[in-house]
């Protein structure tokens, strides 16, 4: 395997291992190399279960879940069918993150009209998905390594920018907790201001011993006025 490759391959291995993860891949016209890459690294077992090589359309529709429609609108080489291959290999695996890769190795372009050098990533979580695409100039086996080392690149990027994101809005979602409890502990000094005022307008104050002279008694509390 290309030395580019594999560094870019631990590169990714060593994000998804930090945080327990899990990956899975599903491949066209690269035939298995992605998948390669990462059973070349020791103790793949234990956060890379399988993946797919579905070369065909009718293996990315019966295999993946690949929309008939959308690989006749769009076809097999589109950022469509990209996220769409990904989501369905990460259903499938039930595994933290997918990469996909569709594209044209060469020499021919098959009747398309997309060039030979052609690729898409698919790149999907369970939260989010995203598709990236390149163009490489060489030959098929040149062409086959290059796609492999994109998509390992591609992945990387979008993972480091969803846990940058990730920890954004933690920071935003405590900054938020904080700010509800210092509103919470504003109104509770806010509320016993007013008891308190409150309490200083009531007119049973004026009958309240202020603590000078003979304190109140019972009898001081029967009106004097009332006839018998």
């Amino acid at each position: 395997m290309d030395e580019d490759v594999q560094a870019a391959a631990a590169r990714l291995v060593r994000r998804i291992k930090e945080g327990g993860h899990t990956i899975t891949v599903a491949e066209s016209c690269t035939g298995g190399l992605l998948a390669s890459s990462f059973t070349d690294i020791a103790g793949a077992s234990q956060w890379f279960n399988q993946s797919w090589v579905t070369y065909s359309n009718e293996a990315k529709i019966t295999e993946l879940g690949v929309s008939p429609d959308l690989l006749q609108k769009k076809g097999a080489v589109s950022a469509g069918v990209a996220i769409a291959m990904a989501q369905g290999a990460r259903e499938r695996a039930n595994a933290s993150i997918a990469i996909s890769i569709t594209g044209i190795a060469g020499p021919a372009n098959d009747g398309t009209n997309k060039k030979v050098g052609m690729v898409y990533v698919g790149i999907a979580s369970s939260h989010w998905a995203n598709a990236l695409s390149t163009q490489i100039g060489g030959n098929r086996a040149e062409n086959k390594i290059g796609f492999v080392h994109f998509a390992l690149l591609s992945a990387i990027k979008c993972w480091d920018d969803a846990m940058a994101l990730a920890v954004k809005n933690q920071q935003a979602e405590d900054e938020a907790l904080v700010a509800r409890a210092l509103a919470q502990a504003q109104f509770e000094i806010e509320r016993v201001k007013r008891d308190a005022a409150t309490r200083e307008a009531a007119p049973w104050k004026d009958d309240a011993w202020d603590g000078e002279g003979k304190p109140p008694t019972a009898q001081d509390d029967i009106d004097s006025d009332i006839e018998w």
